[in-house]
């Protein structure tokens, strides 16, 4: 069996009686503590208006990831590339790829990362909210790193690239993925209807490249590991919650696993969350080991990035030092 690695998508998740600063504390300790256990990458996400995620600002924080470590690599799933100009995310991350030469990842996405509404704000105009100039705009970003522009350059920019990762969870990444040949991360853990499909996509479109020479496709999965199923589940709960609160346009703080566990939920919403949760890895060591393995299986993915959204850092962390203990070994993968 070939050796799938395994990283870590961050979402710096806030608890309801927490404070952005307690939060992004806990992501600073997850860096380090999945740095140690051998993690491949840890990446931040952008994300904007959801009092549940503190990870606004990919950039920012992956500059104080990386300088919080040192060998672990450290990225953006992703930075959202309508809501920027492509020559600010060029020299951000070039310059946090001349600050930690061979670290940085810059996962590109074409969603707002938040409501139509936040997005407005965050592009300034009506024109802006359509992902039709994404194709552009990303040739633009990756200009700007090869020096393709003779009157703007991006400094640092060129000679300072990261590796770049298009980002998708439907097809539309996929197939742009592969016909430029360039590494693809698919968004499983909250679109896993599509993952297969874009997969297929990806590989059947995939144009050998100066990224690559063969497709890699990476698997974004939710993983949450406890000592039991039931423990596991029942730390899942603040989770399924907060997906809900955000699918229902109510988004909150993380609610705590006693006051998800509270929660008087109707049968539909029942419903929603059991289908939020179907395709990933809720349970004891034995039990996603389990479930990865069928994931793998399903979709031959070269790696698989595990993002763990629980109250507690203490249990989010417990999390990846079981499945880097105990699941790892027997599923015959990196970590």
């Amino acid at each position: 069996m070939t050796q799938v690695p395994l990283s870590v998508l961050e979402l710096a998740p806030a608890a309801r009686d927490a404070t952005a600063t307690d939060a992004l504390r806990n992501t600073t300790e997850l860096a380090r503590r999945v740095e140690e256990l051998g993690y491949r990458r840890i990446w931040v996400a952008e994300h904007h208006n959801m009092p549940s995620i503190a990870s606004s600002s990919p950039a920012v924080l992956i500059a104080h990831l990386a300088a919080s470590t040192s060998t672990i690599r450290v990225g953006s799933g992703g930075v959202m590339l309508p809501n920027h100009a492509p020559l600010v995310v060029a020299e951000q991350f070039g310059t946090l790829e001349a600050l930690h030469p061979g670290r940085i990842d810059l996962g590109i996405g074409r969603a707002p990362g938040t409501d139509q509404r936040t997005a407005l704000a965050l592009r300034r105009t009506m024109a802006g909210l359509s992902a039709e100039a994404f194709p552009q705009e990303l040739g633009d970003l990756i200009g700007y790193f090869q020096g393709d522009n003779d009157l703007i350059q991006a400094v640092p920019g060129k000679g300072n690239e990261p590796d770049i990762w298009l980002l998708g969870s439907s097809g539309f990444s996929a197939q742009l993925a592969g016909m430029l040949g360039m590494p693809f991360s698919f968004a499983h853990h909250f679109s896993s209807a599509n993952t297969v499909p874009a997969l297929e996509l990806y590989r059947s479109n995939f144009r050998p490249s100066r990224y690559l020479s063969e497709p890699y496709a990476k698997v974004a999965v939710n993983v949450i590991c406890a000592d039991t199923d039931e423990r596991a589940h029942w730390l899942a709960g603040p989770s399924a919650l907060a997906f809900l609160k955000l699918r229902t346009g109510k988004p909150e703080a993380l609610a705590t696993p006693e006051e998800a566990a509270e929660y008087p939920y109707n049968e539909i919403e029942r419903t929603f969350v059991e289908d939020r949760w179907r395709g990933q890895a809720v349970g004891s060591p034995e039990t996603v080991e389990r479930q990865l393995k069928e994931l793998l299986g399903r979709t031959g993915a070269s790696e698989l990035m595990l993002t763990t959204m629980v109250y507690d850092i203490a249990d989010r962390i417990r999390s990846f030092e079981l499945v880097a203990e105990k699941v790892a070994p027997s599923l015959n993968v990196t970590v």
